[in-house]
């Protein structure tokens, strides 16, 4: 597993052995990345469920300025901390504006004061239809003051999701347990 594109290309991510960890497939990153496109630069980012960090990484060497990364699994939570000291070596940066927190997704604190263009979400996918709803409620009220921000969301193609308030802008992949990934924007209030 490497990252797929941006200045820190190529360089290799590690993952905990075992089955704690289901890293993103580049593939799948390499798509929802593309689909991205200049969104990327400049932007702030939640990583929740991070695993190795691939989506956050994948986000900083194609040109985010800042992150957090959430992830529950201590030796997970040790490989985010080590692949983002390789990303950041290669790009030639310190790692300020970005933070590591051992801590389950669903309960950490999320500060809206700095809220983030981009939030990847990639749980185990026999959890989703569980933790959806609750990732959805809680990250609301975060990107009230960002319109334009979007949730991306790894989870397989056969699970629909229809969280209320929100609206899915783009699914990338198909196929009955196959990684899909979904993008969701806030549905915008009017005064």
């Amino acid at each position: 597993m490497r990252i797929s594109g941006g200045v820190a290309r190529g360089i290799p991510l590690v993952a905990p052995k075992g089955d704690a960890v289901r890293p993103a497939t580049d593939g799948m990153r390499q798509a929802a990345f593309s689909s991205l496109g200049a969104y990327v630069v400049g932007a702030r980012f939640i990583d929740l469920f991070a695993g190795s960090g691939a989506y956050g990484l994948e986000a900083l060497s194609r040109g985010a300025v800042s992150g957090v990364f959430v992830e529950k699994n201590a030796k997970a939570a040790a490989c985010v901390r080590q692949n983002l000291a390789a990303v950041c070596k290669s790009l030639g940066r310190s790692a300020a504006g970005l933070e590591v927190f051992q801590a389950d997704a669903l309960t950490v604190p999320l500060d809206g004061s700095v809220a983030p263009d981009l939030v990847f979400i990639d749980p185990p996918y026999e959890i989703i239809p569980e933790v959806a709803p609750v990732l959805f409620a809680r990250l609301t009220p975060v990107l009230a003051s960002k319109p334009d921000a979007l949730v991306v969301f790894e989870m397989p193609g056969e699970i629909e999701l229809t969280p209320a308030g929100w609206t899915l802008v783009k699914r990338l992949g198909k196929g009955v347990r196959q990684p899909t990934v979904a993008f969701f924007r806030a549905n915008r209030v009017s005064p």
